[in-house]
């Protein structure tokens, strides 16, 4: 039987391709919205199991499955031939600027996780009026001179025909290390979670898990590289910061240096939970629920 809350469709992004988007309601009219914003090589559809949780709670939830992503992606980890993670903000943009036409009024939230993360930082840069609060899962904190090497790697594999091709040189040195901490390891992606049947699935899933292209990466370390300046954020903003302790992407006291930066640029409203235990992808953890709630109960404050 069809849920008539579950809503599948596409919307146009940017650049005019068409992006599939969900849409998940709650009985009755939403408390606020919330808007996910999903990470690296995944897609919207992965969401599905948190986004019933918020809407049984009351909230109306809506995502896209970012350009280079899913099974309609023309190239796997390709943004665009220019201005590919300007396209990503823009894209939420559009997305928000729709969904608040339906729902005019209602309190609106931005969620973004680990690279969707990076995406709502820098979006709130430039388009945070109007938003109740913003929550950002598994974020990390990089140093101006880490992402300048990197965006100069992929700059060369760009120039030595890259730009539209998996980079496994890339990916090695970005994310090689981040089941370290976890050897011996059952699988390459146990950094995820310790569900193991969730990283399975992940590995599984044909649109997960692939590698970015060099164009993909470059853009990736450009928008990082707009992270070690925030400037024009809302001061009242209120914004919450969760991940898991163990989570390699905010490895160490990252995440607190980033929710520090947020403070230090104004910001009067900066909340930071971290979970013992916990790996990458939080809501995919063996607490989930736990997850759900405090998150649920965040937003509620700010009704």
């Amino acid at each position: 039987m069809t849920d008539e809350r579950d809503i599948k469709g596409t919307f146009s992004s940017c650049t005019g391709a068409q992006l599939d988007c969900r849409l998940w309601l709650p009985e009755g009219e939403p408390r606020a919205v919330i808007q996910l914003v999903h990470g690296m090589a995944e897609h919207i559809d992965r969401y599905d199991q948190t986004a019933r949780a918020f809407a049984a709670a009351g909230f109306a939830v809506v995502g896209h499955t970012h350009l280079g992503h899913g099974p309609a992606a023309e190239i796997k980890g390709w943004f665009g031939e220019k201005d590919g993670w300007q396209h990503l903000i823009d894209d939420v943009h559009r997305l928000r600027q729709q969904t608040q036409q339906q729902y005019p009024g209602v309190p609106y939230i931005l969620l973004g996780h680990s690279m969707g993360s990076f995406v709502v930082r820098c979006y709130l840069m430039q388009y945070a009026g109007g938003l109740a609060g913003a929550i950002l899962s598994g974020t990390g904190f990089f140093p101006k001179v880490i992402v300048m090497a990197g965006l100069g790697l992929a700059n060369l594999v760009c120039l030595f025909g890259g730009a539209k091709k998996p980079s496994k040189l890339i990916n090695s040195i970005a994310f090689g290390a981040n089941n370290k901490i976890f050897t011996p390891a059952r699988t390459d992606f146990d950094w995820l979670s310790r569900v193991e049947a969730e990283v399975d699935k992940y590995i599984a899933d044909p649109c997960c898990g692939f590698l970015f292209t060099g164009s993909g990466y470059r853009d990736m370390f450009r928008g990082l590289n707009r992270l070690t300046k925030l400037h024009d954020m809302p001061r009242a903003l209120p914004v919450l910061f969760f991940s898991g302790d163990q989570d390699p992407v905010g490895a160490g006291d990252g995440v607190n240096k980033v929710a520090q930066e947020f403070r230090d640029a104004g910001l009067t409203t900066v909340d930071v939970k971290l979970y013992p235990g916990g790996r990458h992808e939080m809501f995919n953890e063996e607490n989930r629920q736990e997850v759900w709630q405090d998150v649920t109960d965040w937003i509620n404050k700010l009704l």
